[in-house]
Parts: C-alpha cells; structure tokens; sequence
C-alpha cells in the first residue's frame, strides 16, 4: 500500500509540473505575442504620426505658394500698368522660395510614403512649377491670353493640390473608424 501511495503522489506530482509547464509556456506566448502587438501598434502610429506631420508641411508649403499666387488679386486691382507689373515681379520674386519649400516637402513625402501620396506630392510640385513662367509672362503683358495660362496653370495646381489632400487623408486613415 505504500508502494501505491508513493506512485500516486508521485504521479500527482508529475502531473502537477506537466501542468505548470504547459500553463507557463502559454502564458509566456501570450506575453510574446502581446510584446509583438504593442510593438507593431507603436511603430503604427509613429509611422501615422510622420506621415500626419509631412503631410502638414506639405499643406502649410501650398498654402504659402497660394498666398503668393493669389496677389494676382492685387495686380488686377492695380490702378496702372506699372503698378500692376510691380505687384506681379514682386510675386515673381515670392513665388520661387515658395517652390524650393514645396521641393523639400515633397522629398520629405517620398521617406514617408505611401507611393500613392508620393505621387500626388510631386503633382502638386510639377504643377506649382508650371505656374511660375506663367507668371512671368504677365510681367508686361498686353491682352488676355498671358493671364488665361496664368489661370489654367493656377487651376491645375489647385486640382493636383486637393488631390494630394484627398490622398493624404486616405494613408492616415486607421481601419476600425480611429483617425
């Protein structure tokens, strides 16, 4: 009988460890896989956060370019010819610091993607490089056609600026409904 007695507390006792061990191993693979989550949740949201702040400085570089372009406000109103090619050379002058800003914020796009937005980034570029000789030629100008591609290279980068938002807006979007 105590032969019995022994195997049953030793079997009692291995059946014990066994469960122990299997307990422990699946806690430790839920503790993994829980690290690996929050892991892949932080580097998420820091990507999302990147994003959201290149994006920003990309909108904050249209929106000075459009300050600039929109002094055409200004030379229209203007009370002469001199006076209207002044405030249009001196949105000349203004319009290329407003590219190099829309260069280095596209570049900036191009670390942080995705390649969608990227694209439409370098639309909005191409399209605000467009406007500037467009510019020029109305320095002087004389009849409508100088100031109707002025407009047309306006509208264009207007249409490829709201694009790019739309883009961005998309790539920041988290599924589940959290933005």
């Amino acid at each position: 009988m105590t032969n019995s007695g022994l195997w049953v507390g030793v079997l009692t006792a291995l059946t014990a460890l066994g469960a122990s061990y299997i307990t422990a191993r699946a806690t430790s693979r839920a503790a993994l896989t829980q690290a690996r989550t929050t892991a892949l949740a932080q580097a998420l949201r820091e990507q999302r956060d990147r994003r959201r702040s290149t994006y920003r400085e990309m909108m904050a570089c249209a929106h000075s370019f459009n300050e600039v372009a929109w002094l055409i406000n200004d030379a229209d109103a203007a009370p002469d010819r001199d006076s209207r090619d002044a405030v249009l050379t001196q949105m000349y002058e203004r319009i290329g610091p407003a590219i190099g800003n829309l260069n280095r914020a596209t570049h900036e796009i191009r670390l942080d993607g995705p390649v969608e937005v990227s694209d439409a980034a370098e639309r909005v570029r191409q399209t605000a490089r467009r406007v500037q000789p467009r510019l020029k030629a109305l320095i002087g100008a004389v009849g409508p056609e100088p100031r109707r591609a002025y407009d047309a290279a306006y509208v264009d980068f207007r249409d490829a600026y709201l694009a790019f938002t739309g883009l961005a807006r998309e790539a920041l979007d988290v599924p589940g409904g959290e933005a």
